[in-house]
């Protein structure tokens, strides 16, 4: 880049340009930072034409106020502007809208997403138009849309400039004074910097840096912009040959060096105090000689403190107003608003704005609206405004901007800001308006500077309740702290009483909120002593059942037993079939689980739950007024009840409709938990670790170790553990803290001693893990939970106890068993069995195992199903039956392989290798493969309740081999016998056929 010019003023206009390049900028002393950003365009450019993709790149340029970071963007938007194909964004921070939700981003994204092809439009969109559609003000959300969680709409905007990027690269994204972005815009710009370099972008912002210029809401996001890593630049002053070259280009070669020099001190080489300073020798034609240098201090004091007689006698009193006017409206002014506002005729605002461009103080787009010179000029002139005119015209702005159309969203900034006191009811009303608007594009904050300066206001006294229930659910998504203190304030009763249906659902709200924040005995107590107080049936019922659920999940409780045994009473003695009932049926059915009373009663009520297989209208994902705990228990019976294909149906349908509805934060990272739960049950090792790592990834972003990292490490771990990578679930059990206590008071998904047994004993740490699984089992007997699925503690006790105890370690075992069985699931009691066979020797080994494998080959679990065969193969070689050894070890390693279990393959492969048996040929093959013809004849007739043996039969084939294909078919389908036939989408067994083959 060559020297650049002269220039007089250094604070060029910073309206928009449309779409032209725009004049060039005269800027001084900007040599290296203007050849930077040609050689990051240039480079953006070149790489782009080659092929090149992820070629973004950051460019930050800081300084104090008035150093010129507005000219030397509007120079860098034109040098972008010339590059052919070269799409450039551009926004700005306003200090008066930086309260308005996604002010910053809808300037940068608006009109490109505005200007796509309508199928363009919803390829760039794909699932997330519903979410980023209204939050960028592109369209209104949908009759009966629900509130939009703020990570949602930011993980939306990932996917939006993802897609949008690729189609109009090369991208240069703009944006001035950054410091004054809005903190909706502010936080996914922070983010989205740090991958910019994986798109085709180069981002370009400029800010200042001192925390001082920073509003308060924005100080943490100050913090990462400033620690991003990018090609910074501050921006240093003028020096003092560049000062004096803009005196004598103004003032003429007359100006003596003395009084450059003393100019150039006065000013401190900032370039807009240069040129307001030289407006001022110039307005008061003051001789640039050595004499009068003396008067430049006081003219800097003028020139630069503008105070409301300043301005008044420059301006004059209609003009100001205007320009007061102009200043409410902050940046992109529109005439016909200010004209309005100041409340101007056409002729007098055309008037105003004359003089106003005469002085300096505005500039006009290319699209007609109006910008300040400088933020420094806006800033000044609003703060002139007496408090009761600053009032009053944000009133008049509020009004007039709802009339011109433009919506409650926009006059809200305008209403928060009016004279708070008169108990003004229209006022109320609206703000309440508002909130809701907010919340409906993901922006909570905003709703609650509304809903607080509705209570500021005041409402009147039978809505005030209301009002604090409104503003204790703005914050349910992202500050529960607030919503706990806002929603005990509404339910207060020296407070006016809130109507019978809002204080039931403000009071689940609050259960709801403790129960997250792991207070779940609180949230229970919340519940219980509402609902002693609550005359409704329905509402009593909600309550009653919120409080059984709570104390579910709390990781211990006084009186488990009787819990259960009044929520049976509870279950038996249900109305009907509404939303509620069902709800109680679900806590139900996931008690008996739990219990580890026989399967086939909680399956019935679990079945009861559902509609047509599918979720009933009121217990949704997404429906408020159950939560996701609900269809969560749900979900989590199947899995524990060998049907597992129904409950990640269920799970599936719940990663959905939590994206569709911009739920990207704990109820995306639970439903990414229980699919990784689910597939882990499944025996699917690598997907369960790719949904589980996803799940942690949300817990930690959200906030540190919620119950939901609990739960995502504990199963994660035990993943790894099948997957052979001992060490490294060590290490990460480690890391997190997963040992004991582990969480103070919420329950671990699936028990958290049982998985800590696990890992010790996978680590040869047996005393530990004897210790600690001996802990848990008092525990749960005292709870009366013996699921031997959910927490397999005696089985897993019994191996750690076995060398040093082995007629302890056998009742253990036995008991196990026994608890299994009386579940009476086919993958608990192989899975029980399989363990037993571990502290036992021989042929009564042998024994244990062909069991377990013949219960497990009828269970979805592929993973329980593959160690048992390699368990049994190496059992048969010990006691010299090769033959069948080689079998069952072949067997077992194709289905480990399936399960990507790589020590588990050679684990059964060094047994072959033992006795010089070869293994197969291995191939790599989709776990989920379609079935195989003789498959599907072996599957339809399991589907019909035809028996193995009658099967063998009918296709003359040895039974052996029918148990081999339908333990195939129970793997893929993801489901056991009773429900296969959902599973695969066969018709199910007629009620003739099942008493005629009988069990």
């Amino acid at each position: 880049m060559t020297e650049q010019s002269n220039g007089l003023r250094a604070g060029a206009g910073s309206g928009r340009d449309g779409d032209s390049a725009g004049p060039r900028v005269r800027l001084r002393d900007r040599d290296a930072e203007l050849r930077s950003v040609e050689a990051a365009i240039d480079r953006l450019c070149r790489e782009f034409a080659a092929g090149g993709t992820e070629i973004g790149d950051l460019l930050t340029f800081s300084g104090r106020p008035g150093i010129g970071k507005t000219s030397l963007l509007h120079e860098v938007r034109r040098i972008a502007k010339l590059r052919d194909g070269a799409s450039v964004l551009f926004a700005r921070g306003g200090e008066r809208q930086f309260k308005e939700p996604y002010h910053v981003l809808r300037q940068l994204l608006q009109p490109v997403l505005s200007s796509l092809e309508a199928d363009e439009f919803r390829q760039v969109m794909g699932t997330w138009e519903e979410v980023v559609g209204p939050a960028m003000g592109l369209k209104q959300p949908k009759a009966g849309a629900r509130r939009l969680d703020p990570q949602g709409v930011r993980d939306g905007l990932d996917y939006v400039l993802t897609q949008l990027a690729p189609r109009r690269a090369p991208m240069v994204m703009i944006v001035d004074d950054l410091h004054w972005a809005d903190a909706e815009s502010l936080s996914w710009l922070a983010k989205f910097a740090v991958r910019s370099s994986e798109l085709p972008v180069l981002l370009v912002f400029a800010f200042r840096e001192d925390e001082n210029d920073w509003p308060t809401e924005t100080q943490d996001l100050r913090r990462g912009v400033l620690a991003l890593k990018a090609r910074k630049h501050e921006l240093n002053r003028l020096t003092l040959n560049s000062v004096t070259d803009m005196i004598r280009a103004e003032l003429g070669d007359k100006a003596e060096d003395a009084f450059c020099y003393e100019f150039w001190n006065v000013v401190n080489g900032n370039p807009f105090e240069a040129v307001a300073l030289l407006d001022q020798v110039r307005d008061q034609e003051l001789e640039p000689v050595e004499e009068n240098s003396r008067q430049l201090r006081e003219l800097a004091v003028d020139a630069t403190g503008m105070t409301l007689k300043t301005w008044l006698d420059r301006l004059g009193a209609s003009t100001l107003r205007f320009a007061w006017a102009c200043a409410m409206l902050g940046t992109d002014i529109r005439v016909d608003l200010a004209t309005r506002i100041s409340t101007q005729s056409t002729e007098g605002a055309r008037e105003s704005i004359k003089q106003l461009r005469k002085q300096r103080v505005l500039t006009q787009s290319p699209n007609g609206n109006l910008e300040f010179v400088h933020p420094l000029i806006a800033s000044s002139i609003y703060n002139t405004m007496p408090e009761a005119t600053r009032l009053g015209m944000h009133g008049i702005a509020a009004a007039e901007i709802e009339n011109a159309g433009l919506g409650l969203l926009a006059a809200s900034r305008h209403l928060v800001e009016t004279h708070s006191g008169e108990g003004d009811d229209r006022i109320v009303k609206k703000l309440r308006r508002a909130a809701v608007e907010h919340q409906l594009i993901g922006a909570p904050e905003a709703a609650q500077r509304c809903l607080h300066r509705a209570l500021n206001e005041p409402p009147a006294d039978d809505i005030k309740a209301e009002v604090l229930y409104e503003l204790g659910c703005s914050a349910l998504l992202t500050d529960p702290v607030a919503t706990v203190n806002q929603l005990r304030l509404a339910l207060d009763p020296d407070e006016v009483s809130l109507r019978p249906d809002l204080r039931v659902d403000a009071t689940f709200r609050l259960s709801e909120v403790l129960a997250h924040s792991g207070e779940l005995g609180q949230a229970a107590l919340v519940c219980q002593e509402e609902a002693e107080q609550t005359a409704d049936p329905a509402g009593r019922q909600r309550l009653q059942a919120a409080s059984f659920m709570w104390h579910a999940f709390r990781k211990s409780e006084e009186d488990g037993p009787g819990r259960s045994a009044r929520l049976g009473e509870m279950c038996r003695n249900l109305p009907g079939r509404e939303a509620a009932d069902r709800a109680v049926l679900a806590m139900r059915a996931w008690d008996l689980t739990l219990r580890g009373d026989p399967s086939a009663e909680a399956l019935a009520l679990a079945d009861e739950v559902l509609d047509g297989g599918r979720l009933p209208k009121g217990l949704g994902w997404t429906d408020t007024t159950w939560g996701f705990e609900l269809p969560s228990m749900l979900g989590l019976t199947y899995i524990y009840n060998d049907r597992i294909a129904q409950a990640e149906r269920l799970f599936a349908d719940a990663i959905i409709q939590f994206e569709v509805a911009g739920w990207s934060g704990a109820h995306r990272g639970f439903a990414y938990f229980l699919m990784g739960l689910a597939r882990f049950r499944r025996g699917l090792l690598a997907e369960a670790e790719d949904f589980l790592r996803r799940a942690y990834r949300i817990s930690e972003r959200v906030g540190a170790k919620l119950p939901l990292a609990w739960d995502a490490v504990g199963v994660l771990v035990d993943t790894l553990i099948a997957r052979g990578r001992t060490e490294e679930a060590w290490a990460l059990a480690n890391e997190f803290g997963f040992h004991p206590p582990y969480h103070a008071t919420a329950m671990v998904l699936p028990d958290a001693a049982s998985l800590y047994g696990k890992l010790l004993i996978a680590m040869r740490r047996h005393a530990g893990a004897a210790a600690a699984l001996t802990e848990a089992g008092a525990q749960l007997e005292v709870r009366g939970w013996r699921n031997t699925v959910w927490a397999p503690w005696a089985g897993h006790l019994a191996i750690a106890i076995a060398d040093d105890e082995p007629e302890r370690a056998r009742c253990y075992a036995q008991k196990a068993v026994a608890d299994a069985r009386r579940f009476g699931t086919a993958s608990a009691i192989g899975s029980a069995l399989r363990l037993q066979a571990q502290v036992e020797n021989g042929e009564q080994a042998v024994d244990l195992l062909e069991q377990a494998v013949e219960y497990l080959g009828q269970s979805p679990a592929g993973y329980e199903h593959a160690v048992a065969l390699v368990d049994l193969g190496a059992a048969l070689r010990r006691v010299g039956r090769l033959e069948d050894a080689q079998e069952y070890l072949y067997q077992g390693i194709e289905l480990a392989q399936h399960c990507s279990a790589e020590r588990l393959v050679d684990q059964a492969r060094r047994e072959l290798a033992n006795y010089g048996l070869r293994p197969n040929r291995l191939e790599k093959r989709d776990f989920q493969e379609t079935l195989s013809g003789p498959e599907w004849e072996v599957a339809k007739r399991a589907a019909r309740g035809v028996p193995p043996q009658r099967i063998a039969e009918e296709l003359g084939v040895q039974l052996s081999l029918v148990n081999r294909r339908l333990a195939a078919v129970y793997r893929k389908a993801g489901s056991g016998p009773d429900g296969l036939a959902s599973a695969l989408g066969l018709p199910g067994q007629p009620h003739e056929e099942q008493r005629e083959h009988g069990e």
